[in-house]
């Protein structure tokens, strides 16, 4: 009997990042139907007043209210901060990468790397993920991160790895930093703040617990790349391997075809020099401690020398209090550094620059559809509804018992509010006094919450960072689930574990 010959089967293809989250903002504005509205009161400092969760007049989400998010997300409302500057910042580091790939500095520089390590590769994961791990317990580092994809993603496909490999550098390294946050001002001192303890309680505890899960990530990332460096077969992007080759530029990126030249050399210390600066002025140091004021002093210093002073303007702001509109200005004025030390032409800077920006738009759309959700949840007056569950499920309960479901209300909300800040302003109000009804401390509650907070911020795609991350990269979410899923899950039992025995000693 002849073979019948095999129909075309449609094979299911995943979405793209901007239909999965349309997907969940439709879902959000359908639940606000049918979830009660409610509100809960709030003090001099806009904190939530715990028991004091009203309901009030639903206001259910529409076509219109669904259209309108991402615009909200990107601008911003009443209701929620836009994401503005982040998208901004985001097309301006594009600009900076398109004007230092158009001198060629990086193509050598990471033929240098390779022809380095060579043999011992995989010396730089536990070096690079350390450090991004420490970037994201000092300062909450995430959204930095996407100016160093273009820059990792080469560099480990060159070394026998892949793509996943360079993402997790990155990713998952800020996002344990997250989960053992130390002296991050946006998680650490706005929760502190909300309690009224400083940022200091707990700090020993919270070292201990990012030794230990910054261990468990670059053992599982380790392992990984062992396995598909014998192995490419094992890749969990193998089929795209050399699809990825070729955009990612790998082979002239790694050619050590000619040596780098004095100003390719410069450009690379330029580049080098605006990350570090970068950090510098994001990491709160007066906040570390108040002795540590050398740059306000220095600021305040030069802003009085006569003439001087006025040449450079009289609101300058110090490093350590730098945002996204004072690091978007960094590589604004380095990308136009890079132009004059390259003897770039004005026209070539130009096109580079723009060109750039065009690579990253997609990218830049991403963070301010993710904001959108926030957007139709808070318009939509659910937010708080979800708040008062955990607050009704979360008494009467042991210590131990008490801060492991305080860890589990948290990774829900920080799925559902992918901002750090906004999302301990929203909720520590109300579980800090929670936790003192439990006698668990303030602390504590604050650790759980971090600790859920950067778990979280491995995998959701409501997280502009996350879908950046693997929009950048050309990884399909589902892939990255499925690699990220042990690694998740050691995650979470080494987090519980350790929270358990925290709350009982």
């Amino acid at each position: 009997m002849q073979a019948q010959p095999e129909k075309n089967r449609h094979r299911f293809k995943m979405p793209s990042a901007f239909t999965i989250l349309f997907i969940i903002i439709i879902i959000i504005a359908v639940l606000s139907w049918f979830i009660p509205a409610g509100k809960y009161s709030t003090d001099s400092s806009g904190n939530l007043i715990a028991n004091t969760y009203h309901t009030v007049k639903s206001n259910p989400q529409g076509l219109w209210d669904v259209v309108m998010s991402p615009v909200y997300g990107m601008v911003g409302d009443k209701n929620t901060d836009g994401a503005i500057s982040v998208s901004l910042f985001i097309l301006v580091i594009g600009g900076f990468l398109g004007v230092v790939n158009k001198t060629k500095a990086l193509d050598a520089g990471i033929s240098s790397i390779v022809n380095r390590y060579k043999g011992r590769e995989k010396v730089l994961i536990p070096i690079l993920m350390t450090l991004f791990a420490l970037g994201g317990s000092t300062y909450g580092m995430a959204e930095e991160t996407v100016a160093f994809y273009p820059l990792l993603i080469p560099v480990m496909m060159a070394c026998g790895f892949d793509s996943i490999v360079a993402v997790a550098l990155a990713l998952v390294g800020t996002s344990v930093g997250n989960m053992a946050s130390t002296v991050n001002p946006f998680a650490t001192g706005v929760a502190s703040q909300t309690l009224g303890i400083s940022p200091g309680d707990g700090l020993v505890s919270r070292i201990i617990f990012f030794v230990i899960v910054d261990v468990i990530a670059i053992a599982f990332v380790m392992r990984y790349a062992t396995k598909i460096q014998k192995d490419p077969t094992k890749s969990y992007v193998y089929a795209q391997r050399e699809e990825d080759w070729k955009s990612f530029n790998i082979d002239e990126r790694t050619n050590d075809v000619e040596p780098m030249t004095g100003r390719q050399k410069a450009v690379i210390w330029l580049f080098m020099a605006a990350f570090v600066i970068m950090i510098i002025g994001l990491v709160p140091w007066s906040s570390l401690n108040k002795h540590f004021t050398f740059f306000d002093t220095a600021t305040t210093w030069l802003e009085n020398i006569p003439v001087l002073g006025t040449l450079l303007g009289h609101d300058i702001a110090p490093l350590g209090t730098w945002y996204f509109s004072e690091i978007t200005m960094l590589f604004l004025v380095m990308s136009v550094v890079v132009m004059w030390v390259y003897h770039m032409k004005e026209d070539v800077f130009i096109d580079a620059f723009m060109g750039g920006m065009a690579d990253f738009v997609s990218v830049a759309m991403i963070v301010a559809i993710a904001r959108g959700l926030q957007v139709v949840m808070n318009n939509g007056l659910i937010t708080a509804t979800i708040l008062h569950a955990g607050e009704t499920g979360l008494t009467h309960v042991s210590q131990s018992l008490f801060i492991i479901l305080t860890f589990l209300f948290y990774v829900p909300m920080s799925f559902l509010i992918p901002s750090t800040s906004g999302l301990a302003a929203a909720t520590m109000g109300i579980m800090g006094p929670l936790g003192h009804f439990a006698h668990v401390s303030g602390s504590l509650v604050i650790t759980a919450y971090q600790a859920a907070e950067g778990w979280v911020g491995l995998v959701p795609p409501t997280s502009g960072v996350v879908m950046a991350a693997l929009a950048i990269s050309h990884v399909n979410l589902t892939t990255w689930w499925k690699w990220s899923l042990r690694l998740m899950l050691y995650l979470f039992i080494a987090t519980v574990v350790f929270l358990a025995i925290l709350a009982a000693i």
